[in-house]
């Protein structure tokens, strides 16, 4: 069967709509079969804000046990008005929904339905109006398709990787979530996904945690005493690893071309770096399930939703590398479990509606 992408419709505050309908429009970034969840009316916004005609056909949910062999589909969820989620802003409503969109394509990948999950941008901030709970999407991820094991962010340039030991977590408390045995998978991980990438041997440079590398322990211990270990360890199994490198550097040294990858200690010491270097290019991709999954980098946009302005560049090359990963995958989909689909999504729905 021909591989297909499932796409799940972000927040529909922002620009995620607008996306999803340039994404379905557009011949080249649509380069083989999308499995679209959402609510139509949510689509059919974001078609008009993108100045763009799609005509697509849809199904609802009891459609997924039988999908065509070949061409894109919408899963009209029917779970929100727009006129309940306004533009420009977060909502429980358009969080609800989004939870509900991503749910659904994971639920559809993980039965061997779809071989990618690609998402438009999602409001964390929406998302925990309707889920309180909701920490960020790779819980989300494990608790929907009861991962074995969780998955790690990367976002991804043609020019640099970034990679990173801690995510969302306050920064205060990320000197004490370092270890030794934290960095030394991270690193392992690191080169494990940028080879199934095609990268032959990817050279990672792992950033310093304090200024200038702790300068001798006049900043701190944690670069010599618990990065510097796991990079040694990792050197030992010959991965091309160097470092700690001072944070204020590693990124340099990555873009002339020293490096394929940079692995940070916490969430912004990579972030901020990659937005400057590429904002309206960077993918973030969440690796380490059995199917890659992949959304823009950048966020939902509030300011210009619905001005039809949205940059297609993240979300195109989102498109790109999820087609690029899962090409260099053999998954064998799973005729039961596709069958189970509508009950499955059928049943998520209904608790989520009753939580």
């Amino acid at each position: 069967m021909p591989q297909k992408v499932a796409m799940a419709i972000g927040d529909a505050g922002g620009i995620g709509p607008e996306l999803a309908a340039r994404v379905l429009a557009d011949a080249e970034a649509n380069a083989g079969d999308l499995i679209v969840f959402g609510d139509k009316r949510l689509l059919d916004l974001g078609a008009r804000h993108a100045g763009v005609d799609l005509n697509l056909p849809t199904i609802d949910p009891s459609g997924l046990a039988d999908l065509p062999a070949s061409g894109s589909v919408i899963v009209d969820l029917a779970n929100l008005d727009a006129k309940d989620a306004p533009l420009g802003t977060s909502s429980a409503a358009g969080g609800r929904a989004a939870l509900e969109n991503f749910a659904s394509a994971l639920i559809a990948a993980d039965a061997g339905a779809a071989d990618c999950v690609f998402f438009t941008p999602f409001n964390k901030h929406a998302m925990r109006l309707a889920r309180p709970d909701y920490v960020d999407e790779i819980g989300f991820i494990d608790a929907t398709i009861a991962a074995s094991e969780s998955g790690r962010e990367f976002n991804v340039l043609d020019e640099v990787w970034n990679a990173r030991v801690t995510s969302h977590v306050p920064l205060k408390d990320v000197a004490d979530l370092l270890s030794e045995e934290r960095i030394y998978q991270s690193i392992r991980l690191t080169t494990q996904v940028m080879e199934g990438a095609g990268y032959d041997r990817p050279r990672i440079g792992v950033a310093a945690f304090n200024p200038h590398a702790g300068d001798g322990r006049n900043f701190g211990d944690e670069d010599d005493d618990i990065i510097l270990p796991a990079v040694e360890r990792a050197q030992r199994e010959q991965l091309a690893v160097t470092g700690p490198v001072p944070a204020d550097t590693v990124f340099v040294r990555a873009i002339r071309g020293e490096f394929d990858a940079v692995l940070t200690m916490f969430h912004d010491q990579g972030q901020i770096a990659m937005k400057l270097i590429g904002f309206d290019r960077g993918v973030t991709l969440i690796a380490n399930y059995p199917f890659p999954i992949v959304t823009p980098a950048h966020g939902t946009a509030y300011d210009i939703a619905g001005q039809g302005r949205a940059d297609t560049g993240a979300t195109f090359n989102a498109v790109a590398l999820g087609r690029k990963l899962m090409a260099m995958q053999t998954r064998q989909p799973d005729a039961e479990r596709i069958a189970a689909l509508p009950d499955r999504i059928e049943e998520h729905l209904k608790e989520r509606a009753a939580a």
